[in-house]
């Protein structure tokens, strides 16, 4: 039996759109970055300040979201739809803790936008 019914499906799906507020292009550009490895934690939950620490969750969520975004809709499956959730619960907590200040270059918008959201584009 399947942990999402219809209607929970088309939530996902729309909040996960409204959520991933960067382009595939532009987040492949982010990923690409050496900004976007150097920051996060491991799946050890390590903190990452530099490439050579290894891939952070986030990083390598970053590329899963893409290949998401690369379906079609009748090409989600269970495992599409618990990632999505997976991010979209990401989002919306770390948006929550938004620090004050200038976010433009903290490790707090770069963490958001390895998962495919720039706050600055709120």
């Amino acid at each position: 039996m399947s942990e999402f019914d219809e209607d929970s499906k088309r939530d996902v799906r729309t909040e996960f759109r409204e959520l991933i507020n960067m382009a595939p292009a532009e987040l492949r550009r982010w990923l690409e970055t050496e900004t976007s490895r150097s920051v996060g934690m491991t799946a050890k939950g390590e903190k990452v300040t530099s490439p050579a620490d290894g891939e952070a969750v986030g990083h390598a969520m970053g590329e899963r979201i893409l290949e998401l975004k690369g379906l079609r809709q009748a090409e989600l499956g269970e495992d599409e739809y618990r990632a999505m959730r997976k991010v979209i619960g990401y989002i919306r907590r770390h948006l929550a803790q938004r620090p004050g200040g200038d976010v433009r270059d903290s490790r707090w918008r770069h963490s958001l936008m390895n998962w495919g959201h720039d706050p600055l584009q709120d």
